[in-house]
């Protein structure tokens, strides 16, 4: 009897330490949007993409009036000079493959560039809303732009703005609307 009486008010006792439990949420992406610095990083990333594709582009271009030239002449061709032409159009076509790979890869220079313009603006984010959760005493931040599904969010519940002025950034602009409900992953995207 001791026994589920104890196992009975440590459930008790548990579940009123989750009920006390505070919880918040904020939109990265809203946060984000609304910091100068990263808006000037993402138009120096989409130049630079625009520009490396363009290079690209005008690869593959080549090797397509390469081919159509080898195709053209090919019946006057020696099997020497076929062979030779067949070659330089690989080595074109995997250069262009590398060079694709090199900008835009997994730890491409595109990622590195934006590892290198846009980290630093996150770090800022995330220490941001750490001291606001510090600050409220939330146990936990959502993050309502990721894929978190939420299907009701109070308004209330809200930090991003908190968030922006912990940045330095005027919070409140105006462009954030009241809670959410329905919808899944972020159902008042701007």
């Amino acid at each position: 009897m001791k026994k589920i009486v104890l196992t009975l008010s440590m459930v008790i006792a548990l579940s009123f330490a989750s009920f006390a439990q505070k919880f918040a949420y904020v939109d990265t992406e809203y946060i984000l949007g609304q910091i100068p610095e990263y808006k000037s990083a993402q138009a120096e990333l989409d130049k630079i993409s625009i520009q490396w594709q363009k290079e690209i582009e005008a690869k593959y271009a080549e090797i397509d009036k390469m081919y159509k030239a080898y195709q053209a002449e090919q019946i006057l061709l020696t099997d020497d000079m076929k062979k030779k032409r067949e070659a330089d159009i690989i080595a074109k076509e995997k250069d262009a493959k590398d060079v694709q790979k090199q900008r835009f890869g997994v730890d491409g220079e595109l990622f590195k560039k934006r590892q290198e313009l846009v980290k630093p603006i996150q770090d800022k984010v995330y220490n941001a809303i750490k001291a606001v959760a510090e600050k409220g005493a939330y146990s936990i931040i959502f993050d309502k732009s990721s894929d978190l599904t939420m299907l009701y969010a109070s308004s209330k519940l809200d930090k991003s703005d908190d968030v922006l002025t912990q940045l330095g950034y005027k919070g409140g602009s105006g462009t954030k609307t009241g809670g959410t409900s329905g919808g899944t992953t972020s159902p008042n995207k701007k």
